[in-house]
C-alpha cells in the first residue's frame, strides 16, 4: 500500500506519529507483538454477496473451508466485524447442519461438530449481514476509520459524484464485510459471487468467470481466484466505469476509469505491461496471476492499494491529457503497487512486525523502475525524496522490523517504507547486481503463496552471496536509527597521503558498520578505495603523489546517512564537473546556494541550469540568489532561453516564474504565448506573472481560462487572480475548482485564499456552498492529521464568522456558527 501519499507532509506526519507514542499506553507499547498463532487454516473462500445501496449494508452468504493447521481442534475462532449474523452452520451431505457460537460484535467463537484433525477440511456456512457504517473502529493514518467496506455516494445525493463501492483490507478490516481468519499469515483461494445493479461493472480478485443478467434489473458476475492469498487482499469494486483494455502476455490487463478518463486511461497506465515485463526479469519470477487490473475510486484517501490483480487507486491517479504533458506525477505508485504483486500479495509477510517486508521492496521498486525507464539520475532523485522523508519523520527511535508498538497501524511510516527501500539499495551495493536479484529470486521462489519473516530474506541473500549478513540484519532490520557522520579530508605532503577520518555522531551506543567507496580524484584520473566504517572514529589513508582535487566519501552516494563534510567551494566545483552521480551534482549545488557571491559558487549555480538532469535544472532554477546582481545579470539569459525552449515543461514553468523577478515587460510575449500552453504548470505560472505587469489583462485571460477544463498550478493562478479581483461572478468557477480539487497538499493550501474570497461574498447560496466545501474537506482529513489541520479550517471559518458578523452579515455568519457547532469545533 502506497500509504500518506502527502509526501509534503512527512514533517507534519513525524509530530503526529511522536505525540501518538508519547501518549501512547506504555503497557500497550510493551507487548510483544507475536505472530498470530495458526489453530485452524483458511483454505478456500465463496462468498455471495447483494447490496443495499440505501442502507449502506452488504447482505452475504458465506462457505469457508479450513482445516487444523497442526493439533485438532473442535472450536473455530473467526473476526466478524459489527454483522447481523442470521445462521452458522457445517456443511454436511450438502445439508446445513446448525452449530452453536458464541459472537460479541468483534469475532465469531464457533463451536464444531466434532474434533477435527490434521488433513481433514470442513466447511463453514454463514449467512449475515455486515453493516460498515454504524461500525466504529480506528483506521490508520491514511484510513479514516477501519470500515473495510465503503459505499460512495451510495444514495446519489452528492451532485457530480459517482455511485461506487470499494474496500479496503489492510490492515485487518476484510472481517468487516466477510467473516474470516483476518490474519496476514493466513492464506486462501476463493470465489466472489456479486449481485449488483446491471447499469454497474464489477472488479474482484482472479478472473471473471460469468456473467448472468436477473430479472430485477441486476447482474450477478462470478469472480475466481485460483492461488491462495491474504484475506487483506480480498478485494470488491462496484460502479459506472469505463474499463480500458490491455494486455501482457496473454494475460488481461485493464484500466477502471471514470468515462471521462478513458481517452487518456492508458496514458496514465499504459506503462504497466512494460512494467510487468521489467519486474518478471528482474526477479526471475514471471508476474504470478492469472490477470492484472487497476481501478480508481473516488474518496480513497490511502494512496493505493495492492489488492491481488486488482489494485485500488485513489482519484489522484486520473489526470487529464494537459496534467500528463509535465509528467504523470502518479507512474511510482503505479509501480509501487504492482511490484506488490510479488512482495506481499506472492510472499507476504506474516506478521505486521515484518511490515517491511512489503513496503520496502514495494518503495525500492519506485528507484528500479525510474532506473530502468528514465535513467539513473531520475533514480537517485527519487531517492533523495524518499531518504529525506524518512530523516525528517523524528523516527530514530523505532526499528525497523518492530515487535512492540501500540497499534498496528503505527506500522506504516516512514520506516516501515522509506527507510526499508534506502536499505535495499545499500544491500544492492554491496552484495552486487547480480547477487542481489538472485536473492531476490531465491526469498520469492522458497516462500511463494506462503508467509515469511526477515531472517528468511537474510537466509535467501546468505545462500546466495555466501556471507554472513547477520552483522547488516542485526544493524538495519532489527536496530533503530541511522549514522551521522562527520567527515574529514587531509592532504600530508610530507608523507604524501591522502586522510579521510570519519566520525560517527549519532546517539546510538554502537557505531554502524559501512561498507563504502572513497574515490580520490588527481586530474582526470580517478582511484576507488573500498573500505568499512566500523568504529566511533575511522582514518583511511592512501598514498597520493600531489594532493587529490577531490577525495569522494560514499562515492556511490547509497549511504542512509546524515553527513557533513569540510568540501570547499573549489573541490565541490571540481565534483560537479568531474564526479559521476546525481547526488555528486546536487551536493554541489547545495554547497553553493549557500554563498552565491562567491565566483565558484555562481559558477556551479550557471553549470547547474543547464545540467543534463531536468530534475537539477528545474533545482538550480528554484535555488538562485537573484537578489544577487551580479548572478541575477549573468543567468537571465540562460532562464529566458529555459523558459521559451526548454525540453522539459516543468523546467519551462520554474523559468518562467523567475522570470517574474526580472523587468519583465520585455518578456510580455514570451509570457502571453506561455499562458496558452498546453502544460497546466507553464500556463499557470505565464498567468501569475503577467498579473504583476498587466493585472487587467491577467483578469480577463483568467476569465477566458476558466470556461474551459482548468486543473494544477492553472486552476491555482486562476483561482487566485479572481479572488484578488473580488468578482463574484466568478465564483463558480472558484468553488468548482476548489471541490474538483482531491485531497491533497494543494487543496490544503488553497482552503486560506477561499476563506478570504467568501468573507467578500454577499450571495447567500455561494457563501453556503463555499462553507459546505471547506466542512466537506474538514471531515476527509486522515485520522493522524486531524489533530493538526482541523483546528487550522477551524480558525479560518471561525475568522469568515467574525468579519460576517462585523459586516452585520449575521445570516451568513449564523450559517457558519451551525456549522462549527454541529461539527463540535
Amino acid at each position: 500500500m502506497k500509504r500518506l501519499v502527502f509526501f509534503s507532509f512527512y514533517c507534519l506526519m513525524a509530530s503526529v506519529l511522536t505525540a501518538q507514542e508519547t501518549k501512547a499506553d506504555s503497557t500497550a507499547i510493551n507487548v510483544y507483538r507475536a505472530t498470530a498463532v495458526k489453530i485452524n487454516d483458511l483454505v478456500h473462500t465463496k462468498l455471495d454477496a447483494k447490496f443495499d445501496y440505501s442502507k449502506s449494508q452488504l447482505i452475504g452468504k458465506v462457505w469457508i473451508s479450513l482445516k487444523p493447521h497442526f493439533y485438532p481442534t473442535d472450536s473455530l475462532l473467526l473476526d466478524a466485524k459489527g454483522m447481523d449474523i442470521r445462521q452458522i452452520a457445517i456443511v454436511k451431505g450438502g445439508k446445513n447442519v446448525p452449530l452453536k457460537y458464541k459472537y460479541d460484535g468483534m469475532q465469531l467463537n464457533i463451536d464444531l461438530d466434532k474434533t477435527y484433525r490434521g488433513g481433514d477440511v470442513y466447511t463453514i456456512y454463514i449467512d449475515y449481514t455486515a453493516k460498515p457504517d454504524e461500525l466504529k473502529v480506528k483506521g490508520s493514518a491514511a484510513i479514516t476509520n477501519a470500515k473495510g467496506l465503503y459505499f460512495i455516494n451510495p444514495r446519489g445525493e452528492e451532485k457530480n459524484k459517482p455511485t461506487q463501492i470499494w474496500t479496503q483490507g489492510e490492515t485487518e478490516a476484510t472481517s468487516v464485510y466477510v467473516p474470516t481468519i483476518d490474519k496476514p499469515n493466513q492464506k486462501t483461494t476463493q470465489e466472489f459471487i456479486l449481485t449488483v445493479p446491471s447499469k454497474y461493472v464489477t472488479l474482484s480478485n482472479g478472473k471473471l468467470i460469468s456473467q448472468k443478467s436477473n430479472t430485477d434489473g441486476t447482474r450477478t458476475d462470478y469472480w475466481k481466484m485460483d492461488k491462495p492469498h491474504a484475506p487483506y487482499l480480498f478485494f470488491i469494486g462496484v460502479g459506472d466505469y469505463a474499463i480500458v483494455k490491455d494486455s501482457y502476455k496473454g494475460k488481461e490487463v485493464n484500466y477502471y476509469v471514470e468515462k471521462e478518463y478513458a481517452p487518456v486511461a492508458k496514458k496514465i497506465f499504459g506503462n504497466t505491461p512494460e512494467m510487468m515485463k521489467f519486474f518478471s526479469n528482474i526477479t526471475g519470477v514471471e508476474y504470478p496471476w492469472n490477470k492484472y487490473s487497476q481501478i480508481v475510486g473516488r474518496d480513497y484517501v490511502s494512496g493505493a492499494m495492492e489488492n491481488t490483480t486488482a489494485t485500488l487507486h485513489q482519484e489522484s491517479a486520473q489526470q487529464d491529457a494537459r496534467e500528463l504533458i509535465d509528467g504523470n506525477h502518479w507512474e511510482d505508485v503505479i509501480a509501487h503497487e504492482l511490484f506488490h504483486q510479488w512482495f506481499g500479495d506472492l510472499v507476504t509477510t506474516e506478521s505486521w512486525s515484518n511490515l517491511t517486508l512489503n513496503e520496502s521492496f514495494a518503495n525500492y521498486s519506485e528507484y528500479l523502475w525510474n532506473e530502468y525507464k528514465y535513467g539513473k539520475d531520475a533514480a537517485d532523485e527519487h531517492n533523495l525524496t524518499e531518504m529525506q522523508g524518512y530523516l525528517g519523520s523524528g523516527s530514530e527511535k523505532k526499528d525497523l522490523v518492530r515487535f512492540h508498538y501500540r497499534d498496528k497501524e503505527d506500522m506504516f511510516d516512514a520506516v516501515s517504507y522509506n527507510k526499508g527501500g534506502r536499505i535495499l539499495n545499500m544491500l544492492r551495493n554491496y552484495v552486487g547486481d547480480s547477487a542481489f536479484f538472485k536473492a531476490m529470486n531465491l526469498y520469492l521462489t522458497t516462500n511463494q503463496y506462503k508467509s515469511a519473516e526477515a531472517h528468511q530474506l537474510r537466509l535467501a541473500f546468505e545462500e546466495i552471496t555466501g556471507k554472513d549478513l547477520n552483522w547488516f540484519w542485526n544493524q538495519w532490520y532489527f536496530g533503530a536509527g541511522h549514522p551521522k557522520l562527520d567527515i574529514n579530508y587531509y592532504y600530508n605532503e610530507q608523507s604524501k597521503q591522502a586522510q579521510v577520518i570519519v566520525k560517527q555522531t549519532q546517539a546510538s551506543e554502537n557505531p554502524f558498520i559501512l561498507p563504502v567507496a572513497i574515490d580520490i580524484y588527481s586530474g582526470n584520473d580517478r582511484v576507488r578505495h573500498n573500505v568499512f566504517v566500523q568504529n566511533r572514529v575511522d582514518t583511511f589513508s592512501f598514498a597520493s603523489a600531489t594532493k587529490p582535487d577531490l577525495i569522494n566519501f560514499d562515492a556511490e552516494k547509497v549511504l542512509l546517512a546524515e553527513k557533513k563534510e569540510n568540501k570547499t567551494l573549489t573541490e565541490y566545483l571540481y565534483q560537479y564537473k568531474h564526479a559521476r552521480n546525481y547526488m555528486d551534482r546536487r551536493e554541489a549545488i547545495d554547497a553553493a546556494a549557500k554563498n552565491q557571491a562567491d565566483p565558484k559558487a555562481t559558477e556551479i549555480m550557471l553549470d547547474g541550469l543547464q545540467d543534463k538532469f531536468h530534475g537539477l535544472r528545474s533545482y538550480v532554477i528554484g535555488k538562485l540568489d537573484l537578489k544577487n546582481n551580479t548572478l541575477k545579470e549573468r543567468a537571465e539569459s540562460t532562464l529566458a532561453r529555459l523558459a521559451e525552449k526548454d525540453e522539459k515543461s516543468t523546467v519551462r514553468a520554474a523559468a518562467i516564474a523567475r522570470l517574474g523577478e526580472y523587468n519583465v515587460t520585455k518578456y510580455s510575449t514570451l509570457l502571453r504565448n506561455a499562458v496558452n500552453d498546453s502544460s497546466y504548470s507553464v500556463s499557470g505560472n505565464a498567468l501569475n506573472v503577467l498579473s504583476h505587469i498587466d493585472s487587467k489583462q491577467a483578469y480577463d485571460e483568467a476569465k477566458r481560462l476558466a470556461q474551459g477544463k482548468i486543473k494544477g498550478d492553472l486552476a491555482e493562478a486562476v483561482t487566485s487572480i479572481m479572488i484578488q479581483a473580488g468578482d463574484e461572478s466568478s465564483a463558480n468557477v472558484i468553488l468548482s475548482n476548489f471541490e474538483d480539487m482531491p485531497l491533497s497538499q494543494a487543496k490544503l493550501e488553497a482552503v486560506q485564499p477561499l476563506a478570504q474570497y467568501l468573507v467578500k461574498l454577499k450571495s447567500d447560496e455561494d457563501f453556503k456552498r463555499g462553507v459546505d466545501a471547506i466542512m466537506e474537506l474538514s471531515d476527509q482529513i486522515p485520522e493522524a492529521y486531524k489533530g493538526q489541520i482541523v483546528p487550522y479550517i477551524e480558525t479560518l471559518l471561525q475568522n469568515v464568522q467574525k468579519a460576517k458578523t462585523a459586516a452585520g452579515q449575521s445570516s451568513q455568519a449564523g450559517y457558519v456558527d451551525g456549522k462549527l457547532k454541529k461539527k463540535g469545533m
